[in-house]
């Protein structure tokens, strides 16, 4: 990955069970998206974003500001389904930010027809203080994205669903417990579900959702005001997806988000 696009591990590629491409990596309209990764957009200054930084009074801008993300260590755990492992990011001048401790589950769901990702992790803050910030807390208003990001194709046809939302609009910035990002190529219809796992409001960070200019999803974790981890302590992130090769309802969704969580946490030991 180039530089300026702040590399970092990601998953690409990614299928739904009929074999449909759910995710994109550097494509032309935003060469920084790679496929499902965290991507944060400001870390003290430092992008694990990539591409531009938004600077309040001037808008996008490309600085010499890009971060990178490392995999220090991986190991295979819960009988195969999971990929521990430690992940370094150091800011532009090399020096360490964060420490993140990484659980990625893959689970098979075939009783739904389906495939869920489970992704958990802890950033832990280093030496210092790090403020993790976004566009949005910069002033530009809406765009407060960064945290676990997932790119996907674009299709002949896309929709949102939320628990009590059916538009792009009210999901961007809403906070159900998931999203669900239907897309239809030809006929065929597939799903990608989000969930945050803590089901509670209280606990669940706004979505950051585009289906029009491009279609992405993820929670972001500074959507309008930054949020600080102390030195030595750490933040939690917690993410699961499903794959689905149909159109959900709400209910359907709803259904499919209880299942694909308990099944995560079934595995993992």
């Amino acid at each position: 990955m180039p530089g300026v696009h702040s590399p970092r591990p990601h998953l690409h590629p990614l299928h739904s069970l009929e074999g449909v491409a759910m995710a994109q990596t550097a494509p032309t309209d935003h060469r920084h998206h790679y496929g499902v990764s965290m991507a944060v957009a400001d870390v003290n200054g430092t992008t694990y974003w990539g591409g531009r930084t938004f600077v309040r009074g001037q808008g996008p801008t490309l600085l010499s500001n890009h971060g990178r993300q490392r995999t220090v260590s991986d190991e295979v755990v819960d009988g195969g389904a999971t990929l521990a492992g430690q992940v370094s990011w150091t800011d532009e001048r090399g020096w360490e930010q964060l420490v993140e401790r990484r659980r990625l589950t893959g689970v098979l769901l075939p009783e739904v027809g389906a495939w869920a990702l489970g992704w958990s992790s802890s950033l832990r803050a280093t030496d210092s203080d790090v403020v993790i910030a976004s566009p949005a807390t910069s002033g530009r208003p809406g765009a407060g994205y960064g945290g676990i990001f997932w790119r996907l194709p674009f299709a002949d046809e896309s929709v949102v669903l939320t628990a009590d939302a059916d538009s792009e609009a009210r999901a961007h910035g809403s906070r159900s417990p998931w999203i669900a990002v239907a897309r239809r190529t030809g006929d065929a219809w597939t799903t990608l579900l989000l969930v945050q796992p803590a089901m509670q409001p209280d606990r669940v960070d706004p979505w950051f959702v585009r289906v029009t200019d491009y279609i992405g999803a993820g929670p972001a974790l500074a959507w309008d005001t930054t949020r600080r981890i102390e030195a030595g302590t750490s933040i939690d992130v917690d993410l699961v997806a499903a794959v689905a090769d149909r159109r959900l309802s709400a209910a359907d969704a709803a259904d499919l988000a209880d299942f694909a969580v308990a099944r995560v946490r079934q595995v993992r030991v």
